[in-house]
């Protein structure tokens, strides 16, 4: 291998584990990685890989679990691990987002509710609701017929998150987690996760069903973009994991016909 190639296979592998360390709890690596702003958004090329490979672990859980234990209990045991996996990450930014958008009369008073770590009454029943209709939609698959969902559930969540970077600023005048995303992120790297998304989306459910979901996940994230527009002025990691949860969730409540087309 060329020094050339082994510089950008290096390169990519540090991107991945940015993008890996960031998303999931699990550490691949006991290297400590400081990423540079520019690394941070170059990692989001990888946010479908890291998708697929929690979807991974979904699948093979839920497989297992379906051997031992009732139906209703293996579900739940498969959203908790997802819940664990990713630290609540886009669960907690869901709730404040939902927050933000119903308390503020303003802009900054929006974005002020968001940064407030308290679930305040709207955000709490916006989650509930939320995580009862994975619950819901997971529950009423086949078993043996639902593994191709779980895999590419995370995969379009991630993916969602990528293009709402993609097309707003950021919100907050001060800066915070999301700016260096929003700043550096570059048309390769949407390229590459758009990419690895229909990949994905075309080998476990094919073609038909790939253009469905791009549609429907498509329009999805131009209404949320309009709407944190419209309300924000931008977008903040809160609301990044908000779009990660309802387009997750527009997902699985489309799996039922997805499946039907394999």
């Amino acid at each position: 291998m060329s020094s050339h190639a082994s510089r950008l296979t290096l390169h990519a592998l540090r991107q991945f584990l940015v993008a890996w360390q960031f998303l999931t709890i699990i550490p691949l690596s006991r290297a400590h990685h400081d990423p540079s702003p520019r690394e941070l958004a170059g990692s989001m090329a990888w946010y479908p890989c890291v998708g697929l490979l929690i979807g991974t672990i979904l699948a093979a859980v839920d497989l297992a679990l379906s051997r031992v234990v009732p139906r209703g209990v293996s579900e739940l045991l498969v959203l908790s691990l997802l819940v664990v996996l990713t630290r609540g990450l886009h669960q907690d930014g869901l709730a404040d987002t939902l927050d933000g958008l119903a308390g503020g009369r303003s802009p900054a008073e929006r974005l002020a509710i968001m940064r407030d770590g308290t679930i305040g009454p709207i955000g709490a029943t916006g989650l509930i609701l939320v995580i009862g209709l994975r619950y819901a939609s997971l529950a009423s698959l086949p078993v043996d017929e639902r593994w191709p969902v779980l895999l590419c559930m995370p995969v379009v969540g991630r993916w969602a998150m990528v293009m709402g970077t993609a097309t707003l600023p950021y919100a907050r005048a001060e800066g915070g987690l999301a700016q260096p995303f929003t700043q550096h992120l570059s048309r390769k790297e949407i390229a590459l996760a758009t990419g690895l998304l229909v990949v994905a989306l075309a080998v476990l459910f094919g073609g038909v069903a790939t253009g469905a979901i791009l549609l429907a996940v498509g329009a999805a994230l131009i209404f949320l973009v309009w709407l944190f527009r419209c309300q924000c002025g931008g977008i903040t990691g809160d609301m990044l994991g908000a779009t990660n949860e309802m387009t997750e969730v527009l997902f699985l409540l489309l799996a039922p016909w997805l499946l039907a087309q394999r």
